[in-house]
């Protein structure tokens, strides 16, 4: 009696280590399922738009036909042989927004692209987030959001100018200062968190355009969406998409991927942060995108927005100039 209740201890033991062991594998398996491989984009250079454009600032297309995807991408690089960075604002007097395409025609930059997320249905439009030019904050950081009746205050990544370079924060603005926080609050869907006061640092930018969910952090993918409370939105789904990106040597990555189309389908938030640590970005954060999604070069509109042919009004662009 004893020796067989023994032997039955043994089975359920050998049992149990062998359940354990396919767990552990499942969860292996899901966890390399889950990691998303960049797209081979296959990048050229534009030459007949670089030959335009000081050496510091190239333009690059991709296209991957499998998927398919149709993608462009700006690298603008610190120095004097480049280009100067700077956030653009419509002054439409109807309705404050204004195409892609009307920014750079007006402002004579040689690139640009749209910017941050904005109120479609309200007129003048009103920056959905952190808005700063010329050191004046236009517009505050979103402070908290609610979903389901349960409030989660936030901080959203953002993309900071300085006359040195260029700099990616999850940011937050009180009283008219900036913070940069080492950590977006670590929410969980139903499960709000706090700031922790202890891990911010003043942020000090002239100029800051907020977006969000951050994409890429220390060069490794990192998608924010729950962190920055964008869950309860289509913002994770597949979209067009627009990003921006800081590399290790301070290099700005302006990226487009176009979608809703037959030759393009759009990405997801975890392709697009695939593609940006592809192209070697440090940090790297979501934009506007869907129909907003547009990118002009020299006076010429490479993408193709939405499938539609025709660009949306943004109220918010990012603008290089070259002169």
């Amino acid at each position: 009696m004893i020796g067989g209740r023994s032997g039955g201890v043994c089975v359920h033991r050998r049992l149990r280590d062998r359940l354990q062991a396919l767990v552990v594998c499942v969860i292996c398996a899901t966890v390399f399922c889950w990691a998303t491989a960049a797209p081979n984009l296959a990048w050229r250079s534009l030459d007949a738009l670089n030959a335009g454009l000081p050496p510091g600032v190239r333009v690059y297309a991709g296209e991957d036909p499998k998927l398919p995807l149709r993608a462009w991408y700006v690298s603008v690089a610190r120095g004097e042989d480049s280009g100067r960075v700077e956030v653009l604002v419509s002054d439409d007097p109807a309705d404050r927004r204004e195409t892609v395409s009307s920014f750079a025609a007006d402002t004579g930059a040689c690139v640009v692209i749209n910017g941050g997320y904005f109120t479609m249905e309200r007129t003048p439009a009103r920056h959905a987030g952190l808005l700063v030019v010329d050191g004046v904050i236009e517009e505050p950081a979103t402070r908290s959001a609610v979903r389901n009746d349960l409030r989660y205050p936030t901080a959203r990544a953002a993309l900071g100018l300085t006359p040195t370079g260029f700099d990616i924060a999850w940011a937050t603005s009180r009283e008219g200062s900036l913070q940069a926080w080492s950590a977006p609050p670590p929410h969980r869907q139903g499960s709000p968190a706090e700031l922790d006061p202890g891990t911010s640092t003043p942020w000090n930018v002239e100029d800051a355009l907020g977006g969000g969910p951050a994409l890429v952090s220390k060069g490794r993918v990192r998608v924010t969406t729950n962190e920055e409370v964008f869950f309860g939105t289509a913002i994770p789904y597949t979209h067009p998409r627009t990003a921006a990106g800081v590399t290790a040597a301070g290099t700005l990555l302006l990226l487009l991927v176009d979608g809703r189309q037959k030759e393009s389908r759009g990405v997801r938030l975890e392709e697009l942060a695939a593609i940006m640590v592809d192209l070697g970005a440090e940090e790297a954060l979501n934009l506007d995108g869907g129909g907003s999604s547009s990118l002009v070069v020299q006076g010429q509109l490479l993408n193709n927005p939405a499938g539609r042919g025709e660009e949306r009004e943004v109220m918010t662009a990012l603008g290089v100039f070259c002169d």
